[in-house]
């Protein structure tokens, strides 16, 4: 259980995000829901979880932005306690072949999915660090792991997240710190809804013959993040119903 612990989620809002703050609230955690312009999502999400009996606060930030990010960790330490748990979901997308995709596509989408889980990963690790504890969990994706057309930007962002989270697993693990990443595949979020394929199409390449729900991805956060998670870390687990095997 993760009774009177803090998490943060970043893209806590909605889809993914929203999932995983609530599963963390059912496990006991107190959740602060970072969000980048849907306040009444985010809203939402909070009232939520108040709903189970957790705590719940909404910060918007620009996960881009370094020392808007500092600022956001130093307020949810202030008012919620010093973060044990951290989720890096934040997330978008810019789709386009290469051939014509803009400069500032690919830049927007590296420094919201890549840099955003850097920013604060680096400003909860001084709170980690002293406490001797903390989980860190990066949502990446099996376009990190595979590669997609029309998606060099974010698949590049992911294959970084990979990367960081073996990275920081290595540097932190002496601390008592465990730092992994989960790799969804097809999700049904308003992100999948709009890619242009049909659904049928995407059930064809999935082994299992079905999309996930945003709640398989948070169980098996929830589980990283608990005593389960304990001996676990540097790893990628796919959650893709077999699609990148």
């Amino acid at each position: 259980m993760l009774t009177d612990r803090t998490a943060i989620v970043t893209g806590g809002s909605r889809g993914i995000g929203r999932a995983i703050a609530v599963e963390l609230a059912k496990n006991g955690a107190n959740v602060a829901i970072i969000y980048a312009g849907n306040e009444a999502a985010a809203n939402e999400t909070a009232e939520t979880i108040r709903a189970l009996g957790r705590e719940a606060r909404t910060y918007k930030c620009n996960v881009a932005d370094y020392d808007a990010v500092k600022a956001t960790v130093s307020a949810v330490t202030k008012e919620m306690g010093v973060p044990y748990i951290l989720v890096n979901n934040a997330g978008i997308t810019r789709d386009k072949l290469i051939f014509s995709m803009k400069e500032e596509d690919y830049d927007a989408v590296l420094d919201t999915n890549l840099k955003g889980a850097f920013n604060f990963i680096k400003h909860c690790c001084a709170g980690f660090i002293k406490k001797k504890e903390g989980r860190i969990v990066n949502i990446a994706s099996v376009a990190g792991t595979m590669g997609n057309p029309g998606q060099a930007n974010y698949s590049a962002s992911k294959a970084g997240i990979i990367g960081l989270t073996k990275s920081v697993a290595k540097e932190l693990a002496g601390r008592g710190i465990c730092c992994n990443a989960i790799a969804p595949g097809f999700i049904a979020t308003d992100m999948t809804s709009d890619l242009p394929i049909s659904e049928d199409d995407i059930k064809a390449q999935i082994p299992l013959g079905h999309v996930g729900q945003p709640e398989d991805v948070a169980r098996l956060a929830a589980f990283l993040c608990g005593d389960g998670g304990r001996y676990i870390t540097g790893e990628v687990i796919r959650i893709d119903g077999g699609l990148a095997m």
